[in-house]
């Protein structure tokens, strides 16, 4: 890219905060890039302030040994400082100048240290950090270019070895400081190319991390890790009795014209947090929203014996919790849940926008039973009531005429015994 490209603010977070102080310096420059561009520009600030550190140290090095013999060197060493502490602002050329300007400086100082000392004092070692950081500050996107450097490197690795041996160094520097040159470019280039194999790890565990948790908010967890374990492999399942609920709130719509979209998007936001705080305490899977309806399930992905209790548990804490963020926000909603067992079917469905779902007769019933349920209350078949009747209350309701089915005997469900009511499942 030759210009910046402009992002939201906040896009990223600092990526190296914990480098305290130092933190302001590894991104400057970085601002209006996306955030991969800027990773990579931090890097590049990262490195341009180790190379004016090391300047500095080789600098005052070269003084104690002898300030006037080495005089020519100390000054490169100092310009080398100063180019590299204003590297950042090469970012506002584009985003690879800053990272030529480094290769090319460095190049050269090394290549005229390696003339002044020869080979024995391992300047050259130094060329070989090119294998590793050129791909990190140049990236796949620019990998003409990072080969080049990265050969380049290799060249002037191999041309400095051969081409000056120690006989032709232009200083008869002291024992003592040739080691001292070698021991310190020995590890400078072991500590840059850990480093830097280091964070490619760390972005790489990152991505996963945020790639998983994303995944982990779309599709149940059993789901998610087959998609993973294999992903070439059609999610699509037979399940011989779930439990499916469906609710809606009532006057939702009429109110949403009302309050406007900020208003009515904060507290749509809030009480499906809290659905999904109530269904993540019960192990009730959300299978998914459409505008105020709420449809979760038990027993689809992960099969267990106490789906039905659960999924109870979960819907008699539902009216409560309406009222309670109703009040909260100056509103009146009521909810209307229904809810079926029986005979599912699930599977992903789609490949670029996907999503989990659940077919099937017993989820039909379900939803008929909240669209023909009451205001604050929880409908159920006679399946369902016929399974909890002994751990839950149920009020017989009259038959009712369902579209598709005929009249159809339904019970609502009150409260579970022993207990006080849906407060108590809060």
């Amino acid at each position: 890219m030759s210009k910046r490209e402009t992002t939201p603010s906040g896009l990223s977070s600092p990526t190296f905060a914990w480098l305290g102080p130092l933190s302001g310096y590894a991104e400057l420059g970085t601002e209006g890039y996306p955030r991969a561009v800027r990773r990579r520009l931090t890097i590049v600030n990262l490195m341009a302030f180790l190379i004016a550190f090391f300047s500095v140290v080789y600098a005052a090095a070269f003084a104690y040994y002898d300030a006037h013999a080495y005089r020519q060197l100390i000054a490169i060493n100092l310009l080398l400082m100063v180019i590299a502490l204003f590297v950042p602002l090469a970012h506002r050329v584009n985003d690879v100048a800053a990272a030529i300007l480094i290769a090319a400086i460095e190049y050269a100082a090394l290549f005229l240290f390696v003339r002044a000392f020869g080979r024995e004092a391992g300047i050259q070692i130094n060329y070989i950090i090119a294998a590793a950081v050129a791909f990190a500050i140049y990236s796949l996107s620019h990998l003409r270019l990072a080969v080049v450097v990265m050969a380049s490197g290799l060249a002037l690795h191999l041309v400095t070895l051969f081409l000056y041996p120690q006989e032709k160094a232009l200083f008869d520097a002291e024992p003592s400081l040739l080691a001292n040159l070698y021991v310190s470019s020995a590890v400078t280039t072991f500590c840059i190319i850990a480093l830097i194999v280091a964070y490619a790890f760390s972005v790489a565990d990152q991505a996963r991390a945020e790639a998983d948790s994303l995944l982990a908010n779309i599709l149940p967890f059993a789901i998610a890790e087959r998609l993973k374990d294999k992903p070439k492999e059609r999610v699509a399942d037979s399940v011989a009795e779930a439990s499916v609920l469906f609710s809606d709130l009532v006057g939702f719509t009429e109110l949403a014209q009302r309050l406007g979209a900020p208003r009515i998007v904060a507290l749509l936001d809030q009480i499906v947090t809290e659905f999904d705080r109530l269904a993540a305490r019960h192990g009730v899977e959300k299978i998914k929203t459409i505008g105020d309806g709420y449809m979760a399930v038990t027993g689809v992905s992960l099969p267990r014996d106490d789906h039905l209790p659960c999924l109870a548990r979960m819907a008699l804490g539902l009216p409560e919790l309406v009222d309670r963020l109703s009040a909260a926000h100056g509103v009146d909603l009521k909810i209307r849940i229904g809810i079926a067992m029986g005979p599912v079917m699930a599977g992903v469905i789609g490949t670029d926008k996907f999503s989990y779902d659940v077919w099937g007769e017993t989820v039909n019933l379900a939803s008929r039973l909240e669209s023909h349920g009451l205001p604050g209350e929880i409908q159920v078949s006679c399946a369902v009531r016929d399974a909890l009747v002994e751990g839950f209350v149920f009020e017989a309701r009259e038959p009712i005429q369902v579209k598709g089915v005929g009249k159809l005997e339904t019970w609502l469900l009150k409260e579970e015994r022993g207990g006080t009511g849906g407060a108590a499942h809060l």
